[in-house]
């Protein structure tokens, strides 16, 4: 009994792991050309997630391979270092994704504020989204996003002119109607994944009509897989290339760790099986990218989309995933021509789409209602990244972030009261910090200096040095008359605040 519960449980592997082979082809192969590298890698970063990563502990059923999160960062490296040099990057990067592991640091990154990953992935499919429409006209774009939105006007004017770039932008536009509508029809979906069958039938289109629109270019697998050497090594070590370098590093190892994990919490919430411990799939995706960057290939995250595809389509084990990279390696192996057919329009219009997907338009709205400062972290991020570039993008939504936090947690007021005795008792109550300094000063400067006044901060939870100081200045002017008949000098009061301020909170 116990032999045939497994066949099932194989059976049932083997299906979701031919589901899952069907969607991850397309967006391998389209994640790779949008990077700027040969197509080939994107099927040898599924490759390595699914035969090597997919047998590491951690998650039982997210998928790994190249995500389109990190394609705009990995263009920039190809531009900037080279292809060889990548493959060193995305080593490192593997390297410190272990040693967090090992240091149990995956936890840590559920600490990082939901404005600021949104955020992260808005920037991102605005950037992937900018770039991807010139390839939907077989156009080259300029490069930076801004650049790339301010020549959409001439892109337009550009096509209009050309039958050859209005040819490739129907064929791309007739993807992104089919991966729009092939989900509506429930049995067809089923059967096969919009993404494969929109590509297949832009393909069917380009062959029988003979259109002139630019196909994938085709190396082969072996030749596509280019080792790194000693001059890729070198190429990192100057002064200026080092710093920009180790950016590079440094948000390839962060990116790439909180995609995945973040993907894992939420396949977690699709099924009812044992939970992702954190840590080990760390080290798992550290190894994943390690394998990955000797082969001079892709980074390698925990994609949603495939690991959704493969909840919903049964998987129950650690097999379909092995399995969905085996049928990766026999693809790449037997039938490597059949890339050369595949119109980049059409995988523009792939990824046109995944970049939509990740600008939470509807999460924005609802957070704008219930939580304006969390939507301000978001559309901070999003427009530092367009601005700027990846890395120094998140710096700025973590920056905003912290900075929401601090305001937030720096509630203070002043409490008025007139004694019997003529004397004003104010007490200040909360948390003094110097973000609330000068509306705090505004309300002390607007009380009545003809009468006495008795400054209380027993009240004040924290009392940083800017506010200790200010209040000490204003208890001393020579304008403020003060008086000790409700509970001591503002002097004695400062005295203490400071000490409250120190003391331990019981409860907390």
């Amino acid at each position: 009994m116990q032999y045939i519960k497994r066949i099932r449980f194989s059976r049932t592997d083997v299906a979701a792991s031919l589901v899952v082979f069907l969607v991850a082809l397309p967006l391998c192969v389209g994640v790779a050309v949008a990077s700027g590298v040969p197509a080939e890698l994107g099927l040898v970063t599924g490759i390595v997630g699914g035969l090597l990563t997919g047998l590491l502990p951690g998650s039982s059923l997210q998928v790994s391979g190249p995500a389109a999160g990190l394609t705009v960062l990995v263009y920039e490296a190809v531009q900037t270092y080279g292809p060889g040099t990548l493959g060193v990057l995305v080593l490192l990067a593997g390297l410190l994704q272990i040693v967090m592991g090992v240091l149990r640091l995956g936890r840590w990154f559920r600490a990082i504020s939901t404005g600021v990953v949104q955020g992260m992935l808005a920037g991102i499919g605005v950037v992937l989204v900018a770039g991807q429409l010139y390839t939907l006209t077989d156009a080259h774009a300029h490069g930076g996003a801004l650049a790339n939105l301010a020549g959409l006007g001439g892109l337009a004017l550009a096509t209009v002119r050309s039958a050859d770039a209005a040819a490739a932008l129907a064929i791309g536009a007739g993807t992104i109607v089919v991966l729009l509508g092939w989900p509506r029809w429930r049995w067809g979906a089923r059967i096969l994944p919009a993404p494969l069958v929109a590509i297949a039938l832009a393909t069917c289109t380009v062959a029988a009509l003979r259109l002139p629109v630019a196909r994938i270019e085709v190396k082969g697998l072996a030749d596509a897989v280019q080792l790194p050497g000693r001059e890729d090594f070198g190429r990192l070590t100057g002064g200026p290339v080092l710093l920009g370098a180790l950016g590079t590093l440094l948000a390839f190892t962060l990116i790439a760790s909180a995609e995945s994990l973040f993907s894992a919490a939420a396949v977690d919430r699709l099924h009812d099986g044992p939970p992702t411990d954190f840590d080990k799939e760390l080290i798992a995706q550290g190894v994943g990218n390690s394998i990955c960057g000797m082969l001079g290939s892709l980074p390698m995250t925990a994609v949603i989309v495939r690991s959704a595809a493969n909840v919903q389509a049964g998987a129950r084990s650690k097999l379909s995933r092995v399995l969905h990279g085996m049928w990766l390696l026999l693809f790449a192996t037997a039938l490597p021509a059949t890339l050369g057919l595949i119109p980049l329009a059409a995988l523009a219009g792939v990824l046109v789409c995944a970049g939509c997907k990740l600008i939470p338009v509807r999460d924005f709205a609802q957070m704008w209602r219930v939580h304006r400062g969390e939507a301000l972290v978001l559309a901070a991020t999003a427009s530092a990244i367009v601005v700027t570039n990846l890395f120094e993008g998140v710096l700025a939504g973590l920056l905003t972030a912290v900075t929401k936090a601090a305001w937030e947690t720096s509630h203070v007021h002043l409490e008025i009261d007139d004694t019997q005795a003529g004397t004003l008792r104010v007490r200040a109550v909360g948390n003094a910090t110097f973000l609330r300094l000068p509306r705090l000063l505004d309300q002390l400067e607007a009380l009545p200096r003809d009468r006495e006044l008795d400054l209380d901060l027993t009240g004040l939870r924290h009392l940083d040095h800017a506010c200790a100081t200010a209040f000490e200045s204003w208890s001393n002017h020579p304008a403020t008359r003060l008086g000790g008949t409700t509970g001591g000098c503002a002097a004695d009061g400062l005295t203490r605040g400071r000490e409250a301020a120190r003391a331990p909170v019981r409860g907390e």
